[in-house]
């Protein structure tokens, strides 16, 4: 496990500052996909991330077309997302969360890894490509059941070796032609991953989840996303408002770092290693 003396000076001053902030609180966490890029998942915005534009929910409902490429690419990049491992940063958010010091981990990344790595208490803000809906009659599938009825009804289709996987998981197809899009098994309807699709809301009863975590705790760590997405900037802000210390952790510039406690600009997995091992000492 990464420590202090593992650290460049300024990372270790930055850690150092973090460990004072959150020295004997309930920390609640909010992460972003800069948390699983060392688990080989590609995030939106951070240097060599795919450039192309994410399915939107108008598009993805609205249009055959764009249903068809969307299950093509998705079923394409699969086996490949799901294959991926937790890092050491989702371990040390888990065992902060052992430890008491963690009150749980709100999420906007839908790769379940926080779950997988043996955090308790997640509150996935976006969904999870480990389920599918039907959009007519509620029903929940089983992803990795969906994608042996997509393979048996499509015996054509080759899945590669290697791909280039979008941050949700998905692959740009070079055609999706005579692809059978899945259908729900019980009624027909319209299938769609259990995710909030660019366009779409949050649901309000999965953001009151994550407000009622922030406000059961005494301070927030916010590692790997750049706060564009509103609601990490609306939890900020409740945080904020209630004159908690607020530790943000990312490469690069993010839309919180001026109402920060603390920013560190440095990898989510050695710094919240660091933290991890610090932090039980300092209660």
């Amino acid at each position: 496990m990464t420590t202090l003396l593992d650290l460049d000076a300024t990372t270790a001053a930055g850690v150092g500052r973090a460990i004072d902030a959150l020295a004997g609180r309930r920390i609640a966490v909010l992460t972003g996909a800069g948390v699983s890029t060392d688990s080989g998942i590609p995030d939106y915005r951070g240097k060599g991330a795919p450039t192309r534009t994410p399915m939107t929910a108008q598009q993805f409902l609205g249009s055959d077309a764009a249903r068809r490429r969307y299950w093509v690419g998705s079923h394409l990049g699969w086996r490949s997302f799901a294959a991926s491992h937790p890092n050491a940063g989702h371990e040390a958010l888990a065992e902060l969360e052992r430890q008491g010091l963690a009150t749980g981990v709100v999420t906007q990344n839908v790769d379940g890894l926080h779950v997988r790595a043996g955090s308790r208490r997640v509150v996935e803000l976006h969904g999870t490509m480990r389920r599918v809906l039907c959009m007519h009659c509620g029903q929940v599938f089983d992803r990795r059941d969906l994608a042996v009825r997509v393979e048996r009804d499509n015996p054509w289709i080759t899945v590669p070796d290697a791909v280039e996987l979008g941050p949700d998981g998905d692959v740009l197809p070079a055609s999706s032609d005579g692809f059978v899009v899945p259908e729900c098994s019980v009624c027909g309807g319209m299938l769609k991953p259990d995710v909030v699709f660019f366009g779409e809301y949050i649901p309000v009863t999965k953001f009151q989840e994550a407000e009622q975590l922030v406000a059961a705790s005494s301070a927030l760590l916010i590692a790997g996303s750049s706060l564009v997405v509103n609601s990490g900037i609306r939890l900020l802000e409740r945080a904020r408002r209630r004159k908690l210390p607020v530790v943000i952790v990312n490469r690069g510039e993010t839309r919180g770092d001026q109402r920060a406690t603390v920013k560190i600009d440095a990898g989510t997995s050695e710094v919240l290693q660091a933290l991890a091992a610090a932090l039980p000492a300092a209660r």
